[in-house]
C-alpha cells in the first residue's frame, strides 16, 4: 500500500449471487444441471418466447427463506416479482425477472471473527441470465443457465478492509453450504460477487463515488481486484481527478480493472411489477416451520465446541468448516470422556488422508463415526493405550473395519507391574547412549527409551508410568 493510501479508508459492499440447488429452473421444468451441450437445457418459457407464462418454483422460495433466516433477516409476509428491463444478448426476452420493491428478506447481518457485523440490506430472488461465449471475434449465447434460480444477497457498505471482504464471502459460502441450498462453487459460477468499492479520507463520514467490479468468481481475485481498485481511486483523487461511477471488469492476467459501461442505478432499468406472476405470501407459520428445519449454524457450533467441549478455537474452526465433518465429529463424540481425543484423531490421522478442500467437504472416509467412537471408548476405559489406538486407526482407515477386528484380549489386557518393570529394565540396558545423554542433561533422550518400552509392549504400556520407572532405574 502506498504511503498516500494510508490517509484513505476503503469502503465496500457486496452483491452476491448464489445459485439455488433446485432440480428445475425458477419458472419452468428445465433442469438446472451444470454443463450439458449448449442450449439443451432450455424451453420456450425460460427463453421467453411470446405466449409463454412463467410459474414460480416453490422450492426456490423456500431456499431463499432459509438463506434469510440463516443470516438473521426478517422474512416479508408479502413479496413480489418485478421486471428489470435491459437489452443484452444473454437475456433473450430483454428483461430479467427479479425483485426490487418488495424483496423476500429484509435486513440481517454476517458476523466476522473481529466481532463486526456486516449488515445486509436485503435478499431477493431472481432468474439467472444466459452465458456469452466469445470465440475468434464472434459471440455465441448458451441459454442453459438462463432461468436458473438465484438469490442476490445485498450488503450495506460496511466492509472496511480486504481481509474483511475475504472473510465475509467465506462466511456466506460456509453458511449457504451448511443449510444445503447451494454448493457455492465459485469456479462453476454458482456463487458470484459484484464488489462495490469507494474510498474516502480517514475520519470522513461521507461516502465516496463507487465503482462496481462485476462477476468475480474467485476469493483470491476479489482480494487482488479490490487492492488494485483502491490504489487506482486513491491515485486518481491525489492527482486532482475524480472517480467516475462505472461498472468495471477485472483482468486477472494483468491484475487491472477496466471500464465496461457507466454504472446504472435502479431507475435506469425501468422496473415494474411482473404481470404474469402472483404475489408471494409467506405465513408466519411457514417461516417457523422452515426455521425448525435449519441445522445448527457454523458460528453457533464453533462456539459450542469451545465453550461446552473445551476444544481449542483453532480445532473448533477446522471441525466446523464443513457440515459433514462437524456432523461426523458430533456422532463420534457421543458418550466419550474427552472430545479432544476425537478431534485429535480427525484433525491428525483422518485429515492426512483427506487432503483437498473438495474431499473435506464430502468427507467420505472409510471409518464411520460409530467405529471411531468405539475406538475412543476403548482408549477412555484404559483397555488400550494411545499408541495402540493410533496404529489401530491406521488399519481401520485402510480397511474400513472396526477396531475389534485388529485387537484381541491380550491387546486390551494392559500390563501388570512386573512385566512393565522388566520391559523398562531391558530398555535401559539396550539403550546405553540414550541413558548417557539423559545423564548429561539431554531431557529428550528419555523419549527414545520410553519408545523402546512402547514398541516391545505393542503399545499397551502407560507411557507416563514407563517414563517414571525408567528415571528411577537410571537414578
Amino acid at each position: 500500500m502506498g504511503c498516500k493510501a494510508v490517509n484513505y479508508e476503503l469502503v465496500a459492499g457486496f452483491e452476491t449471487h448464489i445459485e439455488l440447488a433446485t432440480k428445475t429452473k425458477i419458472f419452468c421444468g428445465c433442469t438446472t444441471q451444470f454443463g450439458g451441450e449448449p442450449n439443451t437445457h432450455c424451453c420456450p418459457v425460460c427463453i421467453g418466447l411470446p405466449g409463454t407464462l412463467p410459474k414460480l418454483n416453490r422450492q426456490a422460495v423456500r431456499y431463499a427463506i432459509m438463506a434469510g433466516l440463516a443470516t438473521h433477516g426478517e422474512i416479508a409476509e408479502i413479496s413480489k416479482m418485478d421486471r428489470k428491463n435491459y437489452c443484452y444478448p444473454d437475456l433473450s426476452k430483454a428483461y430479467q425477472i427479479s425483485q426490487l420493491y418488495a424483496p423476500l428478506s429484509i435486513g440481517g447481518y454476517v458476523e466476522l471473527s473481529n466481532g463486526r457485523k456486516i449488515r445486509l440490506h436485503h435478499i431477493h430472488i431472481e432468474e439467472d441470465a444466459g452465458k456469452l461465449i466469445h470465440q475468434h471475434g464472434d459471440t455465441y449465447v448458451d441459454y442453459n443457465r438462463g432461468g436458473v434460480p438465484l438469490i442476490e444477497i445485498v450488503s450495506e457498505p460496511d466492509i472496511r478492509s480486504i481481509d474483511e471482504a475475504r472473510e465475509y464471502v467465506e462466511k456466506l459460502q460456509q453458511v449457504m453450504r451448511y443449510i444445503g441450498i447451494s454448493d457455492c462453487k465459485m469456479q462453476e459460477g454458482s456463487m458470484r460477487c459484484d464488489v462495490n468499492i469507494s474510498v474516502r479520507p480517514v475520519g470522513s463520514e461521507k461516502l465516496g463515488t463507487r465503482t462496481e467490479i462485476k462477476n468475480m468468481n474467485s476469493i483470491n481475485n476479489i482480494a487482488k481486484a479490490m487492492e488494485y481498485e483502491f490504489e487506482r481511486q486513491v491515485d486518481l483523487i491525489e492527482s486532482g481527478g475524480q472517480v467516475v461511477q462505472e461498472t468495471l471488469r477485472y483482468d486477472d492476467a494483468t491484475n487491472t480493472t477496466s471500464s465496461m459501461r457507466s454504472k446504472e442505478d435502479a431507475h435506469d432499468y425501468r422496473y415494474f411489477r411482473d404481470p404474469d406472476l402472483v404475489t408471494i405470501n409467506v405465513s408466519k407459520e411457514e417461516v417457523e416451520e422452515i426455521k425448525s428445519t435449519l441445522p445448527e449454524l457454523p458460528t453457533e457450533k464453533c462456539n459450542r465446541y469451545v465453550e461446552e467441549l473445551s476444544l481449542p478455537e483453532k480445532d473448533a474452526q477446522l471441525l466446523t468448516k464443513y457440515r459433514n465433518i462437524s456432523e461426523y465429529f458430533d456422532k463420534a463424540c457421543v458418550g466419550v470422556k474427552s472430545p479432544k481425543t476425537v478431534a485429535n484423531f480427525i484433525i491428525g490421522q483422518i485429515f492426512s488422508r483427506v487432503e483437498t478442500e473438495a474431499d473435506k467437504e464430502v468427507f467420505a472416509v472409510a471409518v464411520s463415526p460409530e467405529q471411531l467412537n468405539e475406538l475412543v471408548k476403548l482408549l477412555d476405559s484404559g483397555k488400550i493405550r494411545n499408541n495402540l489406538a493410533k496404529s489401530t486407526l491406521e488399519k481401520m482407515l485402510d480397511s474400513g473395519k472396526g477396531a475389534l477386528e485388529f485387537l484381541d484380549e491380550s491387546d486390551m489386557g494392559g500390563l501388570d507391574e512386573n512385566t512393565l518393570n522388566e520391559l523398562c529394565r531391558q530398555a535401559v540396558e539396550s539403550n546405553p547412549k540414550a541413558v548417557e545423554d539423559y545423564k548429561n542433561g539431554k531431557e529428550k533422550a528419555i523419549k527414545a527409551i520410553v519408545g523402546n518400552v512402547m514398541k516391545n509392549s505393542r503399545g499397551k504400556a502407560d507411557a507416563a508410568l514407563a517414563e517414571s520407572k525408567i528415571k528411577e532405574l537410571i537414578g
